[in-house]
């Protein structure tokens, strides 16, 4: 038996996606997501909005969480009234994606949440969003790059222990931590660009590791998930 672990990697619930003579609901995500648990050596699998109850069997089958970039996070979910300027909500994937998060903390389950998925660590363990943020998202539809530094000591800094730059996309980040999370990176505004627990394997990234080359987080996630 191939000894790769299985990723799960959450996915868009889309109305109105085309393709051939064809327009309908999709459960969907971009490739470069799966592709790169592929490189890192795992087994990806995608996992669309379902029964929140059903989150924990879900999570049961997997060796590893991925939570995507999507969509900003409802503000209800962390008490805020709504900016204007914060996308509409999605409330399926937000409850499912929470459910997720909350099951692999139960269970131990290695979690890696990229930009939208690291915003939503940060909600399920009692923390707020920074609903808008100048700088990180430069080109509307384009990922630019900024350097991000790793905090010494850290899980992070474990995996990748110099300053890097990173493909980024994103207009909100963390405000208030959620609980037990510590910052592991930061961008050079101040902003936390990674956060993690001290125990086990739980790591939130602001950046888009699937849209480079430096496999080193997914890779961490997959040894810790064998």
């Amino acid at each position: 038996m191939d000894g790769r672990p299985l990723i799960g990697v959450s996915t868009y619930l889309e109305a109105g996606t085309r393709w051939g003579v064809w327009e309908l609901e999709a459960a969907l995500l971009p490739a470069a997501y799966p592709r790169l648990v592929q490189r890192a050596g795992g087994l990806a699998c995608m996992l669309p909005p379902d029964d929140p109850s059903l989150a924990a069997a879900a999570v049961a089958r997997l060796d590893g969480l991925v939570v995507a970039g999507g969509p900003d996070v409802d503000p209800v979910r962390y008490g805020a009234d709504r900016d204007p300027r914060t996308g509409p909500p999605a409330p399926a994937r937000d409850a499912w994606e929470l459910a997720l998060i909350h099951a692999a903390l139960a269970s131990g389950t290695p979690l890696l949440g990229i930009c939208r998925g690291m915003q939503l660590l940060n909600v399920a363990l009692g923390g707020t969003l920074v609903q808008h943020l100048e700088g990180h998202a430069e080109v509307v539809g384009a990922f630019g790059t900024h350097p991000v530094k790793p905090v010494p000591g850290t899980l992070y800094a474990s995996l990748a222990p110099e300053g890097v730059s990173v493909p980024t996309y994103h207009h909100q980040s963390v405000s208030r931590l959620g609980r037990d999370l510590v910052p592991s990176a930061y961008a050079e505004d101040g902003t936390v660009e990674a956060l993690e627990l001290p125990a086990g394997w739980v790591l939130g990234v602001q950046w888009h590791p699937e849209m480079g080359e430096d496999l080193r987080v997914m890779e961490g996630l997959v040894r810790a998930a064998a």
